[in-house]
């Protein structure tokens, strides 16, 4: 088994800070070996990445866009790792990612952008990080993000 933070390092992805929640939740709660994440909105530039798939943004935006918020995720469960003194290599599994697509009634690409998250994940993790999923188009999220994504996790044990 690799060791995570080699590909991290290999994949030239810095881990962030974990990022102060806009309203009244904690970013992530850690329950025996279950961690799970808040949503995380996309960000540009440390502000909220605003727009609407299918009238202002491309898929292939969207992609980016939910690739960015898997490394704010990463951020996050590296935070939760360490709070229960463990660090990302003792992730056993990456269970399920769902995300929330900012998108037109017309625009049915959700899962290709979501891709973005999911492919980066399997790329850290391996097969580890193969999990389940959902992809919903919504009419808004908070702060016009285009992207939200939630993450679940399990520690080995």
């Amino acid at each position: 088994m690799n060791n995570i933070y080699t590909q991290l390092q290999t994949l030239g992805i810095v881990l962030p800070p974990v990022a102060t929640p806009a309203a009244a939740y904690v970013p992530f709660v850690v329950q025996g070996a279950w961690i799970y994440l808040s949503g995380h909105i996309a960000k540009k530039e440390g502000l909220a990445y605003c727009g609407q798939l299918g009238l202002t943004m491309s898929t292939a935006e969207g992609y980016e866009a939910a690739k960015g918020v898997a490394i704010d995720l990463l951020g996050t469960l590296h935070a939760a790792c360490l709070s229960v003194g463990q660090d990302l290599n003792h992730i056993d599994k990456i269970v399920k990612v769902m995300s929330l697509v900012n998108s037109t009634a017309q625009y049915t690409e959700q899962h290709l952008v979501t891709n973005g998250c999911s492919e980066l994940l399997g790329a850290v993790f391996g097969s580890r990080g193969q999990h389940a999923r959902s992809a919903f188009g919504v009419a808004q999220l908070p702060m016009g993000a285009c992207v939200e994504i939630e993450l679940v996790a399990t520690l080995k044990t």
